[in-house]
């Protein structure tokens, strides 16, 4: 299995090839590949990310078929199924690199800041379960001094949400940590810029 490191220089690599227009991923989902598949997969990073139509990890990393093993919930937050997917992947595959990727402009901060200032009404049961899990991540930016306008707040929020759910998934399975111990399993959080189209890892890297 590829280890973490050149994992990681496998997406970096691959996110210059998607900002320079020089992406391959077409050649690697051809008949020959889906075929080879079909025997099973060994992906080399497992990627948690946002649900988010802009930020498709695949394309923004320029893999192909078989390349990543992503799940893709709102606001990339740790919940016991989502867990339950990086677990799978990471024991079964013996993946070693996870990346939670967040990225600019996310709805699901947007809404929790939204729900934070009272600037919005209340949302559903069910949208408030996101927003629930990334308020504790949120809160504390409201403590102290805030930012001087509402697109460092993003920013800062944006991050501090990555970090949490980098942590969760360090500290809440004793797979994964387990893993992270013996196996060589790397944590690692990114944000994605809709501005720019560029990846940049920032926590555990």
């Amino acid at each position: 299995m590829i280890p973490a490191t050149e994992g990681l220089l496998r997406l970096r690599e691959g996110n210059r090839r998607f900002l320079a227009g020089t992406g391959r991923a077409d050649m690697l989902a051809n008949e020959a590949r889906r075929k080879e598949l079909t025997r099973g997969q060994n992906p080399f990073a497992i990627v948690l990310g946002c649900s988010d139509a802009r930020v498709p990890a695949e394309i923004i990393f320029d893999q192909g078929l078989g390349d990543l093993f992503v799940v893709r919930v709102a606001g990339n937050i740790v919940a016991p199924s989502l867990v339950g997917s990086v677990e799978f992947a990471a024991e079964r595959f013996g993946t070693k690199l996870v990346v939670v990727l967040g990225h600019t402009g996310c709805g699901a901060i947007l809404a929790t800041l939204e729900e934070l200032t009272g600037s919005t009404q209340t949302h559903s049961p069910n949208l408030m379960s996101i927003v629930d899990r990334v308020r504790p991540a949120v809160e504390g930016l409201f403590q102290g001094d805030l930012p001087p306008d509402e697109g460092a707040i993003e920013h800062l929020a944006v991050r501090a949400n990555i970090r949490a759910s980098v942590d969760q998934l360090r500290h809440g399975s004793r797979i994964l940590e387990r893993l992270i111990a013996e196996g060589g399993l790397r944590v690692v959080g990114a944000e994605y810029s809709l501005e720019t189209g560029e990846v940049d890892f920032f926590e555990g890297v």
